[in-house]
């Protein structure tokens, strides 16, 4: 239905031992021949540098503290020396691990030097061969369908930014197109009364994660401790599918999953016209990463985009987290074959980016409407173009696709030879997890797994989530699928 389950043939190994001309003496140049663990994690200086930080910042949800000179490749390696083969790459953030020499070397050019020294604030004040660099760099492998972008910051302020693109497009449509504003309007507006502030509302789902602002709050719906004690904007929420697996045992049920969904989101928009607060738009993640990584098929989000058409709303993807490579195309609604693209993509982490692409139809039709002091920044561009490059001259979705058949594979046989521990196998390329039959269990496994060398996430209820580099191989599959083996045996019972 989704995800393939194919096996192939190992392919091999990547090697990151070819950097000793880019790099720094004070940089690590080669990757450990595995996982090396000196000290429990976190240790003692890590321990050390958290209560030093502590003094002056309170931030309890860091892990350990990392020495990212010695970093390399697909190893992270912590303020204490231990070597971990990483799966989590700063919450899915590192394209080509650390260290990459191309991202070294990129950094080194006077382009870089420039948009470091001079930060221009693109909206008003962009250098002069900013349109040429958006042609060359982000609209290189724009989605199908985008012919605009705004650049952002993150994940967070694009999709803020993208809702309100939206807003604007369903409210020019309200106007008959008319683009300019009435007296009324305006003043209106700054006593936040109607004309000028219209009611309308984005659908979201549950189980969603998109970003830590207000509005971006109002469609998230991942966990409480995101939410609590802020005063959100009400907007509706339907059910996103939650598949029985395997999925080839249940393509019936999965279907209905599908029909039902697609069934309440349309009763939704139906409801919200008549309380008069119309859906502008929907929000949706093609995997919903942090909500415990539930993924759409590829016939829901044709669904959505249908219900978008007929109701004359926008369809929102955001790729924050699922873009740049991980599920072995650029996008993953790549795989939905969307007939006419997104309305409107975010993107973030792995594009070291940030921004919105989108349909010129949306784009401001008066200045600084989306707007902040940069819209960005040109360095992100420097880096993100060594990542393009890096990708097409190494292949690296193919390796994606094919090491992802494999991790699949994999995690599917240790499903199977550890039956109720760990189930629910999914993913596309290597954007994979897995369900374990508690959270208990499932943060023991995390947790030795740390002990083993190996650096995994966590997501939703009882989820783990796998979020290697593109460079990740065979070779370093095969460390994690020895070592998970290992530490599901001892937690089984």
């Amino acid at each position: 239905m989704m995800f393939s389950t194919k096996r192939i043939a190992s392919i091999p190994m990547f090697s990151t031992k070819r950097m000793s001309s880019t790099l720094s003496m004070n940089l690590t140049t080669e990757e450990p021949q595995g996982p090396e663990v000196l000290t429990e994690i976190p240790g003692p200086r890590s321990k050390q540098l958290l209560s030093d930080l502590s003094q002056v910042q309170s931030m309890t949800s860091i892990q350990f503290f990392v020495d990212y000179r010695a970093s390399v490749g697909n190893y992270i390696v912590d303020a204490d020396g231990n070597k971990l083969l990483d799966l989590f790459t700063n919450i899915s953030s590192v394209p080509l691990g650390y260290n990459h020499p191309a991202l070294i070397q990129a950094a080194r050019n006077d382009e870089m030097l420039v948009s470091l020294v001079n930060r221009p604030a693109l909206g008003v004040f962009p250098g002069e061969n900013w349109a040429e660099r958006l042609k060359q760099v982000l609209m290189r492998v724009a989605p199908t369908g985008s012919d605009n972008v705004i650049t952002m910051m993150c994940g967070t302020c694009s999709n803020e930014n993208a809702m309100k693109l939206i807003f604007m497009k369903y409210a020019e449509k309200e106007r008959g197109g008319r683009l300019d504003f009435t007296p009324e309007e305006l003043s209106s507006a700054m006593a936040g009364k109607q004309p000028g502030i219209p009611k309308m509302s984005i659908i979201s789902f549950e189980g969603s994660f998109h970003g830590r602002t207000i509005g971006c709050l109002s469609v998230t719906h991942s966990k409480p401790i995101h939410l609590i004690d802020i005063p959100l904007l009400g907007w509706p929420c339907c059910r996103y599918p939650r598949y029985k697996f395997p999925l080839t045992e249940h393509s019936r049920e999965n279907m209905e999953e599908d029909e039902s969904c697609l069934a309440e989101v349309e009763e939704t928009i139906v409801a919200q016209l008549a309380k008069g607060c119309p859906a502008a738009g929907i929000i949706a993640e093609p995997v919903q990463a942090e909500g415990g990584d539930f993924h759409g098929s590829a016939y829901w989000f044709q669904g959505l985009q249908n219900l978008c058409n007929k109701y004359g709303i926008q369809l929102l993807i955001d790729e924050v987290q699922t873009g740049g490579g991980a599920t072995g195309k650029m996008w993953c609604h790549e795989h939905f074959n969307l007939e006419e693209g997104a309305d409107l993509v975010t993107f973030s982490k792995k594009m070291l980016a940030g921004g919105v692409y989108h349909k010129k139809d949306l784009g401001p039709k008066q200045p600084a409407r989306i707007f902040n002091t940069w819209v960005g920044e040109p360095s992100k561009l420097v880096l993100l173009e060594a990542v393009l490059d890096t990708i097409e001259k190494e292949d690296l979705l193919t390796r994606v696709q094919q090491v992802g058949d494999d991790m699949i594979n994999g995690l599917e046989d240790l499903s199977d030879k550890y039956p109720g521990v760990i189930k629910n196998t999914r993913g596309r390329g290597t954007f994979c997890a897995v369900d374990c039959d508690t959270a208990e269990r499932r943060d023991k496994i995390v947790s030795q797994m740390r002990t083993e060398g190996v650096h995994i996430g966590v997501c939703g209820d009882t989820a783990i989530r796998f979020r290697p580099a593109l460079t990740f191989s065979r070779s370093h599959l095969d460390i994690l699928l020895d070592k998970l083996n290992t530490v599901v045996a001892r937690v089984q019972n």
